[in-house]
């Protein structure tokens, strides 16, 4: 089974041909004759083949500390060895009675007269064996070899058990005959026993004879030609009555006929465990599993015994017993095998469906009661040793398809028999045994250190010795100690309870307790450790106590603990303990009572006449009555605590007394329990008292969780897989989160970097990752001093934090829990783990053979009962309103209460599924997805996945409502020939037209259109050749025809165009997981085509982060790049045309970045693997412009067809276009004059690319973004002119999405201009509309960039109401992302509402300042020059609102730095007249001398300041009557007339609003004329080449 494909039953095979596949032709063949045991004789031939080298083998796996891997290997080598000599054995006739460890065992069974022929037969196939499997060359250099024995004679068949379970053996002299000649035999090596020697045709076999009377070697055979074997052969096949009839299969005991007192029969010999996965119908290979189990091997050596029904009976009442105890204590007896001193049973604490918490203790505890039975009541037993074992093994099928049993393999297992050797006689266990019984070390005593053989670093070893009454009281203490550096989180209502408590107990002198309840690892004793700090700091006296489980069985142990505190002789030597009590007693108690303590507290205080009068109940009477006493008198001097920590650990009499104590002392008790136990009567009471609280502990909330792991890790913000990695696994459990994080640690997988190191620009992707994160991450304060270094931490690009194992102890818990399930429910755990943290129900059918689709909702429905499941809740539907804030998650806990029959048929609960609208699900139980991910074996890992990749390939496009397709446009059809030339994809042909997911949610998640992209469906009223001929000529027309289609979208809610996207669900649900199975299962080409998809969905759902993050896995797959371009050789085989779209992608991410220059080479070389290069230097800018100008455009070819062969031209197309519209926005960040020529030449470039690329959409939009770069220029004529084209090309846009893409860009344009010229209500009325149609496209960064607009227009036109709105729906829109510049700009307009709102606010002033503070050295804001001048000029003008100056000069010199860097963009020219507006203040102030440093600033200056702002926002007139009023000012400063206040400087211009037109109706036309010319700009030759370019 561990190899994938080499055991696994056929699906169609009855339930008795899988029962008999795993038992013998010895028992499928046998007629039952009685009561156990049952005893049989017959004539036999036994080969046993022993493979040396494995326990080596498994000594060399475990030193290397990765268990589970080097689990997964060792059981793929031995399944893989061990199942071609078992069909070798089968071939032959062979019947496999066991499969033992390494040691298989077979047998001949036929009349003695037939030995000597079957010895031939046996030999033959020995040595064959030997030829072909004698040694197996491993690459951890660890050779197997075979040692075989060979045996002939009487064989004893003996059947133990009872009518539940039932082991078959076979003893007697020839069976110990073929051990010893194992032994005998060294490797490759062949030894016949004394007796099979005798009994065979010798003068057949070249011998040597290695010991007289004992055993001899087989060397060879003698064959001479008469002789043929073949017909010997035959022969024995009439001596063989189940011998194969089938050339197809090996075995008749697979063909038998249904029998079900057949079946019953077997059924017995198998374990009970296995036979609920059988009766379940899964499938052989579903069954292995690697987990960690406990392992007990218990040795009974037996005196010799010449009457073997006698030897019968001793087995079976030791199998009995042991199975009885075993079974108890939750383990199961897996086999009984003999070896030549007596019998050893081997059993199996933790197998599939067996695990339980606390499997060691029971381990041992049921390890010792064998041990004292065997000893006790069986007479013939000469020693009896145990040992028991802890770790991780592989649980599952070994051998062939017709043959196999189910076995454990691991070191552990191997260890056992080598500690029964160096410990006889003792029940012995390892040291993780020890540790995770949890028993009091008193119990145990450790062993002396011995060399065992082929282990090379034998552990510590203990001897159990059993449960031993405690000799002293516990001592003060608490699981946890208060961290100083952490504050508690989120425990604000659990502290105070414990307040309110405190107040109580003050002022009613009454008794309190309060009483946290809460699962493990919810920081329940973090919370007590707290508390004892809290009340210590308030002076009362804190009595601290930690119970254990062992503590449970000592009566009043609690109590004798907590009073032994209280008088303080827990800690002092036990010479002075009695005087120490006897002073703590004096004064309090009569002293001839003292003698009431003696057995309670270890002293021997005289005893008294009057104590010896009493009996047990009167003494247990007096010391509690003197117990009150003490602690009331001792209340009334300082209030007194009790603190204790797992009190359901608490003994029945500790709770009565409490609950006593809690009535008549005015004391205060607080203790922590778990709600899994079952607590006993008295604590039910107690709990019922009035005057006890049970409070819950809840979760962490996520932030809370985050920031825990913060501290942690030791650093300030963790990247975005982390917080996603630690809030899966961790579901708001702190304790998780610690381990997880010290895991993550130890495994040095993370990398740490300085924060407070400047962001700087880098030149090299490799280098990116600190730079990008720093921006990007989740971020708590510094928890102490401002001098400390602050650190961030990265994830290394080579790990993949989805297969990163769960730490042992967190994997245990989790399956402990998976092990509560039913076997069904445990199977579709398992494959949904496979799938991924969320999934798709059909997906999850598609991995479940054999399931029907109500079985499917049957089981699901009872997993979402008790909350393992939960369905994604997520609304398809857009909201009404935006919303202000993200919504959490809620995480359900898990219900403790037993399950109701479900009573509702699948069809209702399909209709419910309809009804919400999903049909997808996702954990709600930590660490259990990852826990049965991990336990299956690799190879049928890789199974899995490969049949999930093979499910989601076909529907890894965009949703129904963009029309299919990929994201990368034409992706597939650009590298299909180098894909289906190379051959790497194993599923590439895989189709599943069948899949439900595709016909109910096809909507979601639709197959790629065979149209093209460009060419789309025609769903409208009017047709599309109806507009065909249509020209906008106005703009006044176009909007007629958008309100028109808005108004047709309403009444056709089935449009195609006004469908939601869903293609951030096909990004999560599809192309995610779809990049993690290609990378399981070693795909490397597939996985790196759908990191590109899933980076370029990225960043068309505007999340650049998680764009970077794919790139960053897609750069691993890569490998390193080579210092010199022609030694780079790539790991994985990509074609040029999936370069050249990686350098274009992580160009973009770059941008977004702030990386200018990276994303500058990126694009250049993207470009020229596209076969179109890019000039460096101004006279190439001249030569490329002449030619694309007048050259390419008279040359234009003719629009490409939609032709299978022409769209690999299409994608070329597409990606120039793309990167020619990146560099014209990188160069316009600059405002050189330089890089004013490269964006122009980019344009045109860019313009051109779309022509020839035929779409109506793409060619609005390059005529959109030539109309941005003319207005950022001050080129007006030319902005109008590529508006009014974008308008008449805007034609056919509205059938497609991207078409309609286009004109919400467009439309966003016009609102844009309109703002620019002061016509603030059209403005607004085209922003809304914009914004309703990307709502419906869901496009975040355009809909942020409409919200800008909106919120300028609004403001401007004074609407503070309508600012405020529109300022929380772009805080809603940003904030779940990582965009620090669409913060930038959320804040920038924060400010201009502070300063200027008229007392309207949406966020406070220092948070604005914070994140300001925070991101100031961010590449991301340092690059766009527009935003920081705005931010750092308003921030000026708040310091001086509140006589800051010092912050106001650092933030005006800031700003004066960045002026002349900026354009005449909207935000260019916003924060230019903020500048201005700091500038004017300075000038005025500079009199009164509030300044430190006189600036040098002149009312020239200022006017020179003036001047440049009228010649360069030529083009956002907005702000012009506004400027007229500053420069009016500055001249009546520079003519030393009287300035106004502050105040009244710029408030009366904003209020009076005379800067603004009175007519800002939306009827006319645009046109140059509505221009405000304030000044006559004269145009530099810089310029003038400039407005060449872009013509």
């Amino acid at each position: 089974m561990a190899t994938g494909d080499r055991v696994g039953a056929p699906p169609l095979w009855p339930v008795e041909a899988r029962l008999a596949a795993l038992l013998p032709d010895l028992l499928v063949f046998r007629k039952p004759r009685g009561s156990e045991p049952e005893l049989a004789t017959a004539q036999g031939v036994l080969l046993g083949v022993h493979v040396t080298g494995f326990t080596a083998l498994m000594d060399r796996f475990s030193l290397s500390c990765k268990s589970e891997h080097d689990m997964d290997k060792l059981a793929h080598i031995f399944s893989y060895y061990i199942s071609d000599i078992v069909e070798h054995v089968l071939c032959f006739g062979g019947d496999i009675l066991n499969i033992t460890g390494n040691v298989l065992l077979a047998l001949w069974t036929v009349e003695q007269n037939q030995l000597s022929d079957i010895i031939t037969l046996v030999a033959k196939c020995s040595l064959e064996i030997q030829e072909k499997f004698g040694i197996y060359h491993t690459r951890e250099g660890q050779d197997l070899q075979l040692k075989i024995g060979l045996s002939a004679g009487r064989i004893s068949q003996v059947i133990v058990g009872d009518e539940q379970r039932q082991y078959l053996l076979v003893i007697g002299r020839d069976v110990d005959g073929v051990q010893l000649a194992q032994r005998l035999a060294q490797a490759n090596e062949i030894v016949l026993s004394w007796n099979c020697w005798k009994l065979c045709e010798q003068y057949m076999f070249e011998v040597e004879i290695m010991r007289e009377d004992e055993a001899v070697k087989l060397r060879d055979m003698r064959i001479s030609d008469p002789f043929d074997f073949d017909e010997h052969f035959d022969k024995c096949l009439d001596y063989l009555p189940h011998y194969r009839t089938s050339a197809d299969i090996l075995r008749t005991a697979l063909e038998l006929d249904p029998d079900s007192a057949l079946e019953q029969t077997l059924r017995k010999h198998i374990m009970k465990s296995l036979l609920k996965k059988i009766d379940e119908g899964q499938p052989m290979e579903y069954i292995s599993e690697f987990r960690t189990v406990t392992t007990v091997l218990v040795s009974l050596e037996l005196h010799k015994t010449e009457w073997m029904l006698h030897l019968c009976h001793l087995i079976q009442e030791a199998a009995l017993y042991i199975s009885t105890v075993i079974e108890k204590g939750g383990g199961q007896l897996s086999r009984i095998f003999m070896f030549d001193k007596g019998c050893m049973f081997l059993c199996v604490f933790g197998l599939p469906g067996d695990k339980k918490p606390d499997e060691c203790a029971h381990a041992l505890e049921s390890s010792f009661s064998i041990f004292s039975f065997c000893w006790e009541n069986l007479a013939e037993t000469k020693l009896v040793s145990i040992s028991i074992t802890n770790g991780p093994v592989f649980c599952g099928m070994v051998g062939a398809i017709a043959r196999h049993e189910y076995t454990v393999i691991g070191p552990k297992v191997s260890l056992l028999a080598r500690m029964i050797t160096a410990y006889p006689g003792l029940v012995s266990c390892d040291e993780v045994t020890y540790l995770r019984s949890m028993l009091p070390a008193y119990n145990f005593k450790k062993l002396p250190e011995k060399m065992m053989k082929n282990i090379s670093n034998p552990e510590k070893m203990y001897e159990y010795l059993g449960h031993r009454r405690c000799i002293m009281f516990g001592k003060r203490h608490l699981a946890r100690e208060r961290n100083q550096n952490h504050p508690l989180l989120d425990r604000e209502k659990e502290l105070e309870a414990f307040q309110m408590a405190q107040q109580r107990c003050l002022h009613l002198k009454k008794g309190q307790a309060v009483l946290y309840e809460g699962g493990k690892g919810y920081g329940k004793s973090q919370l007590l450790a707290e508390i004892n700090f809290l009340a210590q700091k308030e002076g009362h006296r804190v009595l601290p106590l930690k119970l254990k489980e062992a503590d449970s069985k000592q009566r009043f142990y609690a109590i004798q603990t907590l009073m032994a505190i209280f008088f303080e002789i827990d800690t002092c030597p036990a010479c002075y303990r009695q005087e120490c009590l006897f002073k703590q007693l004096h004064g309090m108690v009569e002293e001839p009572l003292h003698c009431l303590f003696n057995d309670l507290f270890f002293v021997k205080f005289p005893l008294s006449f009057r104590v010896s009068h009493m009996d047990d109940l009167a003494r247990q009477k007096k010391v509690k009555a003197c117990f009150f006493q003490v602690l009331q008198k001792a209340v009334r001097e300082t209030p007194l605590i009790f603190l204790i920590d797992e009190a359901q650990y608490m003994d029945a009499a500790s709770w009565e007394f409490l609950g006593t104590l809690l009535s008549s002392v005015p004391i205060i008790m607080v203790m922590t329990l778990t709600p899994t136990f079952t607590l006993c009567g008295w604590a039910q009471h107690f709990l019922q008292s009035p005057q006890a609280i049970l409070v819950p502990i809840s979760k962490l909330a996520e932030t809370s969780l985050l920031r825990m792991a913060c501290w942690e890790l030791g650093v300030v913000s963790i990247p975005q897989e982390l917080q996603i990695y630690l809030l899966r696994r961790c579901f708001g459990n702190p304790f998780y989160c610690e381990v997880l994080c010290q895991d993550l640690l130890s495994k040095n997988i993370l990398l740490f970097h300085d924060l407070q190191k400047e962001e700087e620009e880098t030149s090299k992707w490799e280098t990116l990752s600190a730079n990008a994160m720093k921006s990007t991450m989740y971020s708590i304060s510094p928890a102490s001093s401002e001098d400390q270094d602050l650190y961030v931490c990265t994830v290394k690009d080579d790990v993949n934090l989805d297969t990163v194992l769960l730490p042992p102890l967190l994997k245990e818990i989790a399956v402990n829990q998976l092990d509560q399930l039913n076997p069904e429910e445990q199977l579709l755990v398992k494959c949904a783990a496979v799938i991924g943290h969320s999934f798709h129900i059909d997906l999850l059918q598609h991995l479940l053979p054999g399931w029907s689709e109500s079985k499917l909702l049957q089981v699901l429905r009872a997993l979402v009962d008790i909350h393992v499941l939960c369905w994604c809740s997520k609304s398809q539907e857009l909201p009404a309103e935006p919303i202000l804030v993200p919504s959490s998650i809620e995480i359900i806990e898990q219900t403790k209460e037993k399950r109701k029959p479900d009573t509702a048929s699948p069809l209702r609960l399909r209709e419910g599924l309809s009804l919400l609208q999903t049909e997808d699900l996702e954990f709600g139980v930590p660490l259990l997805r990852e826990a049965a991910w991990e336990l299956w074996p690799k190879a049928q890992q890789v199974a899995l996945h490969l049949e999930c990749a093979c499910f989601l390939q076909d529907l890894a496009c965009r949703c129904g409502s963009c029309q299919g397709g990929d994201f990368v446009p034409f992706h597939r059809f650009a590298i299909c020939s180098a894909k289906s030339s190379s051959g790497t994809s194993r599923f590439c042909s895989y189709r599943d037209t069948g899949s439900i997911l595709t016909r109910v949610i096809t909507d979601k998640l639709q197959l790629p259109s065979p149209q093209d992209s460009f060419q789309f469906q025609t769903k409208s009223p009017r047709s599309q050749e109806a507009f065909t001929n249509e020209h906008y000529r106005t703009e006044e027309e176009f909007l007629d025809q958008v309100n028109w289609r808005l108004a047709q979208t309403n009444l056709e809610k089935d449009m195609l165009t006004t469908k939601p996207c869903h293609c951030d669900e096909i990004l999560k649900l599809v192309l995610s997981p779809l990049t993690q199975h290609c990378l399981v299962i070693g795909e490397t080409t597939c996985a790196f085509y759908y990191l590109l998809e899933a980076a370029a969905a990225s960043l068309d759902l505007s999340d650049n982060y998680m764009a970077f993050f794919y790139l960053r896995k897609a750069s691993s797959l890569l490998g390193q790049p080579s210092a010199f371009s022609y030694l780079k050789k790539h790991k994985v085989k990509i074609c040029q045309f999936e370069e050249a779209t990686f350098c274009r992608l992580r160009s973009e991410v770059c941008f977004n970045m702030g990386q200018i220059t990276l994303a500058k080479k990126l694009a250049r070389q993207a470009l020229r693997l596209l076969k179109r290069s890019f000039p460096w230097t101004w006279f190439g800018v001249i030569f490329q412009t002449f030619l694309e100008k007048y050259w390419r455009s008279c040359s234009q070819s003719q629009p490409l067809n939609n032709t299978s062969e022409n769209k690999k031209k299409l994608a070329v197309l597409q990606q120039r276009v793309h990167c020619l519209s990146l560099l014209w926005q990188l160069y316009n960040l600059e405002a050189t004059a330089s890089s004013r020529r490269f964006a122009c030449l980019a344009t045109l470039m860019q313009k051109n690319s779309a022509k020839e690329f035929a779409s109506e959409a793409q060619v609005v939009s390059t005529y959109v973004a030539l109309s941005q770069l003319s207005q950022n220029m001050g080129d007006r004529e030319k902005w109008l002119h590529c508006e009014q084209m974008a308008i008449q090309k805007s034609t056919l846009c509205w059938f497609s999405r991207e078409g309609l893409l286009a004109t919400a860009q467009l439309m966003q344009a016009l609102a844009y201009t309109k703002l620019c010229l002061g016509h603030l209500d059209f403005s607004i009325k085209l922003g809304f509309q914009a914004h309703e149609i990307c709502r419906h496209l869901k496009k975040p960064a355009l809909e942020n960039l409409i919200l800008s607009v909106l919120f300028r227009s609004a403001f401007l036109k004074k609407k503070f109401d309508l600012c405020v709105h529109v300022l929380e729906s772009q805080w809603a829109l940003i904030s779940q992302g990582h965009d620090v510049l669409g913060l930038a700009c959320f804040y920038s307009a924060c400010l201009d509402l502070l300063l200027y709102g008229e007392g309207w606010l949406c966020r406070p002033f220092g948070e604005c300042l914070h994140f300001i503070q925070h991101y100031e050295h961010s590449c991301i804001l340092t690059s766009d020059f527009n935003v920081m001048l705005g931010v750092h000029a308003s921030l000026a003008m708040w310091f001086a609102q509140d006589s800051q100056w010092n912050l106001f000069e650092h933030h005006f010199s800031r700003a004066r730095q960045l002026v002349k860097r900026t354009n005449a963009s909207l935000f260019g020219s916003h924060g230019f007249v903020r500048f201005l507006e700091c500038h004017v203040l300075m000038l005025q102030k500079i009199p009164e001398g509030v300044f430190k440093h006189t600036p040098s600033e002149t009312h020239r200056q200022a006017l020179k300041y003036i001047k440049e702002f009228f010649s360069r926002c030529v083009t956002c007139p907005v702000y012009h009557q506004w400027v007229s009023e500053l420069k009016a000012s500055v001249m009546r400063y520079g003519r030393r007339e009287s300035t106004r206040p502050f105040d009244t400087c710029f408030t009366r211009i904003w209020i009076e609003g005379k800067f603004l037109e009175e007519n800002n109706s939306f009827e006319g036309n645009l046109g140059i004329q509505r221009f405000v010319r304030v000044a006559d700009v004269k145009e530099n030759k810089d310029e003038e080449e400039i407005q060449e370019y872009i013509c």
